[in-house]
């Protein structure tokens, strides 16, 4: 009989536990461009939020090629607190679909975190 209260104390505990740190909350990491003529330069701005117990710090993004270039808040996202990532991307020798990932490297409890666009590139 202890051990089963014991088991019950436990599986309580952890149902109410509470995640503490910076946490990114994206309504929509995902975008999908119009197609688009090679050669241009997109752009997108993502918002987030810090759904988190503590100020959001991004240090970096990583991407697959110098194609892809991203602004990001350079200062602390207090709890609560808003904030954008810029992208742009140049089209420029790409054709056919185009699908990307845009890794952001922060102290976020998942640690990266991952966005995402695609755009179909038509030929000049």
């Amino acid at each position: 009989m202890k051990l089963f209260d014991f088991a019950i104390i436990i599986a309580l505990s952890s149902a109410f536990t509470v995640t503490s740190g910076a946490e990114f909350y994206f309504k929509e990491p995902r975008v999908k461009f119009a197609d688009t003529k090679a050669g241009e330069v997109i752009t997108h701005t993502w918002h987030f939020s810090n759904s988190g117990t503590d100020a959001l710090i991004i240090s970096g993004y990583n991407v697959a090629c110098t194609c892809t270039k991203i602004i990001y808040p350079e200062q602390p996202i207090a709890p609560g607190e808003s904030g954008t990532i810029q992208l742009s991307f140049d089209t420029k020798g790409k054709y056919g679909l185009q699908m990307r990932k845009v890794e952001i490297l922060s102290n976020a409890g998942k640690g990266s975190y991952f966005l995402s666009f695609k755009v179909y590139v038509l030929e000049e």
